[in-house]
Formats: structure tokens, sequence, C-alpha cells
């Protein structure tokens, strides 16, 4: 998944900084004696989650680095606000430092429990708010440097409509179509996210693509994907 901007960079080291100065984990306090080295599991969550449990900072840096991108760019999806989806991602972060400690492992893929909290914390706000609104200009993709200004252009164009399309949709449908089809994620890892059967994230992502492939058609020559 491309990596999300935030205020102009990628989200990660400055926001990082400081969910990790609030959980005061750089300190180190506890002895990581026994746990897996870094070196030898680097694509390990577990081992990760296990060694910042143990106060090692550079552990929790690295798992921050790996998934708070990844946290982040779901809730801007779902929000289509970048303010708030940076407030949701760091509180998500948080509740994964403070449950670090009691983890048991092999009960679930720890990307897995971080989307359900992104995806939680989403919901909670959007009861919390009186109607909502939309910025599109919160959900901004990283340019590409080999592509030229009338290219990016045009791919800041179709960002922006599936950005205005997914608002459109249904709150349930939007988060089932960005895990499916934007995370790429596989539908029982959405049903265990979204606390819902198979089947209904089958229903929710047809009947979400259905309606973006609806709202798009009206679009496809002003973006650039006429026939021809």
């Amino acid at each position: 998944m491309t990596q999300v901007k935030s205020h102009g960079k990628a989200w990660g080291r400055t926001e990082a900084s400081t969910v990790l100065q609030r959980t005061e984990i750089s300190r180190g306090r506890a002895s990581s004696k026994g746990l897996p080295k870094l070196s030898e599991q680097p694509s390990d969550e577990e081992a990760l989650l296990a060694r910042f449990a143990a106060g090692d900072g550079r552990a929790a840096a690295l798992l921050t680095d790996r998934l708070g991108p990844r946290a982040l760019g779901v809730a801007m999806r779902v929000l289509g606000n970048r303010a708030e989806a940076e407030d949701v991602t760091q509180e998500a972060m948080l509740r994964l430092w403070r449950m670090a400690p009691d983890w048991q492992p092999g009960q679930a893929r720890i990307s897995t429990w971080l989307y359900r909290v992104v995806m939680n914390l989403c919901i909670d706000l959007k009861r919390r708010q009186r109607g909502g609104h939309l910025d599109l200009d919160a959900v901004p993709e990283p340019p590409d440097p080999a592509k030229g200004a009338p290219e990016q252009l045009q791919e800041d164009a179709r960002n922006d409509a599936l950005q205005a399309a997914l608002m459109q949709l249904p709150e349930r449908q939007r988060q089932a179509v960005v895990l499916r089809h934007l995370e790429e994620l596989a539908n029982p890892e959405i049903a265990t996210i979204m606390e819902i059967s198979v089947e209904a994230v089958e229903s929710l992502t047809a009947r979400g693509k259905r309606t973006l492939a609806g709202i798009l058609a009206k679009r496809r020559e002003e973006l650039g994907y006429a026939d021809g």
C-alpha cells in the first residue's frame, strides 16, 4: 500500500515519537533477555511487540513504522478527514502499547487487532458527530517522482474522485470496501475486524463495489478511463 502523507510528510517518525514519549517506552526499563532478536525475525510483529513490552524502544519504533501508516490510511479513507484520522491512529497505537504486556501469542494477527480498534474508533467518532463533513484535501497521495505534471494531476483527480465516491457509501459498506479493495485483506480477516460473518462481508463489498462503479462511471472520460 502506498504510504499516506500527513501535513506534507509521511506519517511515522514525528507522530510515532509523540506516541512513544506519551507511553514512556524509550527508557528500556525491562530486560530483553530471552526475547527474539530483531535481526532474526524482522517481519514478526509478535516478536516486536514482545520486545516492546520488555522496554525495547527500537522494537516499538519499528512496529510503529510498519503499522502506523497502514492504520492512518484506513482511518483517512473511512473518515475523509486528515486531522481526525491522525487522532484515531494515535489513539489506536496507544491502545496497542497499553495492551502489549497482556498480548497472548497466536490469538490473532496484531495488524488485525489494530484494524479493528481503528474501525471502532472511527465508528465512535462518527456517532459523536452531528452530520460530519467531507474534506477531499484531507486525503492526498504522495507524488510519484516518475510522473509528469499532467499525469500527477490526473492521478490526484482519480484519488479525489474515489474518496468522494467512498464517502457516499453507507458506513459499513465503506469500511468493507476499504479493507477488501484498498488494503487487500482477505474476507475472513475483514469479518474478524468488523465482527460480522464472511457472508456479510461479501454482501457489503459487493454492494459497495457496485455503488462505487455506478458513481465513477459518470466520470470515466473526465478521469481518463474512456474506452479505447
